[in-house]
């Protein structure tokens, strides 16, 4: 893994966001800057964080470790499910098929873990059971799930929240059609399935993750990314292990950490969150890099800092023609 030192240098520099000329009309979501192609997009990961409805910081080499990671999931995965990459032509890039997106996010669940309100450990303490599992009393925070359950979200676009759906609510709603919804919720299984056993193989346990799903010429089609530490909670087995034997929660190798810095700092999710200290991005950065070459069993390369140069360079042949 490279050095802390390394690391600390480059926060300068991080990509905070994009202004690139000639690759179409240009949106921002809260990590990544798409630009709108015919048929396709444009997704460059930025190294914004966002957390708490917030972006709260960018982190060295964040999106690279994001893309990357993403890129070689799709590749392993290929066989349970099409995906919407057409290349990866720079380590922060991929190129996209354009697909029509399911409007609930997939939401899979290996273990009961939490310490935000709408957790899942959370509403079953308090007796709560929004998205209908029924699960079994006696359950223990931070230990695994009988089996995987799948518990979907509508997505909070324009500013508004999640709302967490039982399986029959989606149906109910009428928001997928029954049989791409029963294929997208198989899928979805699979998928966690390969994860765990990959994440199992690397030292780590998978404890839950999201997908995003579409169609394209009727077909299901994974989109946006997959098992990386944004969209996945990842969790180190040995240090797990440890912490579950005392009664602690273990701290994963994604977002969590910096939840739960900012709940030490007093913050509870209202309002502006403090600002993260150097220390604090630093280190997030390497646990982002730790879980991509764990994972992957590949050496993390870092792309040269700044991006904008490069890109422009690297997109060349994905540039519109005027």
């Amino acid at each position: 893994m490279i050095d802390v030192d390394t690391i600390r240098a480059a926060i300068p520099h991080v990509v905070e966001s994009t202004a690139l000329e000639g690759f179409g009309e240009r949106r921002q979501g809260k990590v990544r800057d798409l630009y709108l192609q015919p048929g396709r997009r444009l997704l460059v990961a930025s190294d914004r964080l966002s957390a708490f409805d917030h972006v709260l910081a960018s982190i060295p080499f964040k999106g690279q470790v994001l893309n990357q990671l993403a890129a070689w999931w799709f590749e392993q995965t290929s066989d349970l499910v099409a995906n919407h990459v057409i290349a990866v032509p720079d380590p922060v890039v991929t190129v996209g098929a354009e697909c029509e997106p399911l409007p609930v996010e997939i939401v899979v669940r290996g273990w009961i873990t939490g310490v935000t309100g709408t957790s899942l450990w959370t509403n079953y303490e308090q007796g709560r059971d929004p998205y209908g599992l029924s699960l079994p009393p006696g359950i223990v925070k931070n230990s695994r799930l009988p089996e995987p359950v799948i518990t979907p979200t509508t997505k909070g676009d324009h500013g508004a929240h999640d709302e967490p759906l039982s399986l029959a609510a989606v149906a109910d709603r009428k928001l997928v059609a029954p049989a791409v919804w029963d294929k997208a919720c198989e899928t979805a299984l699979a998928l966690f399935e390969r994860g765990t056993e990959r994440a199992k193989a690397a030292g780590m346990i998978l404890v839950d993750t999201k997908y995003e799903m579409g169609l394209k010429d009727g077909e299901l089609v994974l989109i946006d990314e997959i098992h990386t530490p944004d969209s996945s909670r990842y969790w180190i087995k040995e240090e797990a292990d440890q912490a579950r034997a005392v009664g602690l929660d273990p701290e994963g190798l994604d977002k969590e950490y910096v939840r739960r810095w900012l709940r030490k700092q007093g913050y509870t999710g209202d309002g502006t969150p403090p600002a993260l200290t150097d220390d604090v991005i630093v280190e997030l950065a390497r646990r982002y890099i730790g879980a991509y070459e764990a994972l992957t069993g590949q050496t993390f390369d870092p792309a040269p800092y700044p991006a904008g140069d490069r890109l422009q360079f690297t997109l060349a042949d994905w540039r519109l023609s005027a």
